[in-house]
This record gives C-alpha cells, sequence and structure tokens, in this order.
C-alpha cells in the first residue's frame, strides 16, 4: 500500500517556461486549463464532460485540478444548452486520491484557518445533474468525488476506497458521511477503518453506484444518460434534484412537506403544462425550460 501512495504523489512542478509550452485545453467559454479535459458531448451538444487528466500521478486532485473543476461547473451551470454534467477520468484511475505531496506538511492551524478542502464541495452544489463515470481507482478524494454526484456509473475494474486511515488521518471530503448514508455503517465503518477497497460489483450490490458497464462502453453510457436527462425540462430537473436531495437532509415528514411545495410549484411552469398536454395529445412534449 505504501508503493501505491508513492505511486499518487504529485511530480515536482515544472518550470514556469515548460509550463508555459503545454497544451492549453479550453471549454466553451475559452478558459484555459491545465489538468482537465472540458468538452461538450452529445447529439444535441447538451451534456457537459469534464475529464480529468493528470495521468502520470492517477489524477491525483490537487489544488490547482479543483480549481480548474469549479471553474467547469461553473461554466456548464451557466451554459443554458447544458443539461448534465459527466465527470471522468482515465481507463486506469477516475482519481486515486488526493495530492498528498501537496498536503503533508500543512499545520492544524493552516487547514483549520483556511477551511482546507471546503471548495472541494463545489460538486455537490451545481443545480444541474451531475454524473460520475469511474473507471479503475477511485480511492480517497477519488471515491469522495464521485459520491458527490448526483449518479455513478462504475467500469467493470472500477475500485472504491477511503484508504486515508493508511496515512495516519482520517476522511476530508465527506467520505465518512456520504459512505455512510450511501452503503450503510456497516460497511462504511469497515472501509474506513481497515483502508480496504471494495469492487464495483461490491459497490453495485451496496448501493454506491446504479450500474456497470464494460470498461471501453462506460463513458458512452454516462453521456447517453445525460441527453436522457438534458431531454427533460431543466427547470423541473432541478426540483427533482433537489426534492431528492432534501431526502438525506430532512425527516420524512419534513421531506414530504418539501417534495409536496417542489411538485405545487411544478404547476406555475409552462413545461408542467406541454408535458400533460403532450401526454393527453400523445405526442413527444416540447419543454422550453419556462
Amino acid at each position: 500500500m505504501a508503493l501505491l501512495f508513492r505511486a499518487l504523489l504529485c511530480p515536482a512542478r515544472a518550470p514556469a517556461r515548460l509550463l508555459l509550452r503545454a497544451p492549453a485545453r479550453l471549454c466553451s467559454a475559452g478558459t484555459q486549463f491545465q489538468y482537465l479535459v472540458v468538452e461538450k458531448k452529445g447529439a444535441k451538444q447538451n451534456v457537459g464532460v469534464i475529464q480529468l487528466n493528470r495521468p502520470k500521478a492517477l489524477n491525483a486532485l490537487c489544488d490547482g485540478l479543483m480549481n480548474e473543476m469549479n471553474q467547469a461547473l461553473d461554466s456548464f451551470e451557466k451554459d443554458p444548452h447544458v443539461g448534465a454534467i459527466v465527470i471522468t477520468g482515465s481507463e486506469k484511475a477516475f482519481a486515486a486520491g488526493a495530492d498528498i505531496k501537496e498536503m503533508q506538511n500543512r499545520t492544524f492551524q493552516e487547514c483549520y484557518g483556511g477551511n482546507f478542502l471546503a471548495h472541494w464541495n463545489r460538486v455537490s452544489l451545481v443545480r444541474k445533474p451531475v454524473i460520475a463515470a469511474v473507471n479503475g481507482y477511485a480511492l480517497g478524494g477519488g471515491c469522495e468525488l464521485a459520491m458527490m454526484c448526483d449518479i455513478i456509473f462504475a467500469g467493470e475494474k472500477a475500485q472504491f476506497g477511503q484508504p486515508e486511515i493508511l496515512l495516519g488521518t482520517i476522511p476530508g471530503a465527506g467520505g465518512t458521511q456520504r459512505l455512510t448514508r450511501a452503503v450503510g455503517k456497516s460497511l462504511a465503518m469497515e472501509m474506513v477503518l481497515t483502508g480496504d477497497r471494495i469492487s464495483a460489483q461490491e459497490a453495485k450490490e451496496a448501493g454506491l453506484v446504479s450500474k456497470i458497464y464494460p470498461v471501453e462502453k462506460l463513458l458512452e453510457e454516462a453521456i447517453n444518460c445525460g441527453e436522457k436527462i438534458a431531454g427533460n425540462s431543466k427547470l423541473v430537473t432541478a426540483m427533482a434534484k433537489e426534492a431528492v436531495n432534501a431526502a438525506f437532509e430532512m425527516t420524512l415528514t419534513e421531506g414530504n412537506k418539501m417534495e409536496k411545495r417542489l411538485f405545487h410549484a411544478t404547476f406555475a411552469t409552462d413545461d408542467r403544462k406541454e408535458g400533460m398536454a403532450a401526454f393527453v395529445e400523445k405526442r413527444k412534449a416540447n419543454f422550453t425550460d419556462h
């Protein structure tokens, strides 16, 4: 395991003149990215795809990558044509953990005073649906990143784990909280206390992922799911996502009250009228996101 974590360490930063020569990657808004490939996919170009691209570090999550992730998410959130977002990595690693080399010398005062890792939570705050397409390693921060998404699809060889205990620390970006809610206390406790991983099949059986696909088909299937979601009313989709997420934060009684309020709110939208009219008239609905 020690060898694995040494492999996850970020390489030393290159001199500035070399960084300037590195190929830039652009999103639709023209933003340049060093650690991501950001583009729109789907027949209607309505699915935003964010691919982590630090292959030598197995997509370890450094501060620069997470800042770029937030920029890309903000860009897609503001894009009226994008109805869903997919986050993925490589076939070998979704993200094999946080950048240990970057954080190893931090002090308590720095972490607590600066609210270290707070900006990682942006993924969970996006109003548009986010799908994680996980191939290979999703360990530590990588597993936490996947769990911040709304849907997790896994490749057949995916592995999930929270091995922070082996480094003398604990998960710090939601691992103890989201994993417990997803798979239950016993399995979450075992994974967090031992650092052991689970396979894609075990993750599906435990409820952490919804579907498993062959490695080479995973991203395509995630984009297909994104297209289905993007074909619905974006306004009502946001309401549906808000209602489901409320189940993790509220009692059943309060959650049901919130669901009713959001359900009633759909009756103030043009898309609810269009959807029901299309059903009655036996035609496809033409949603306008109003």
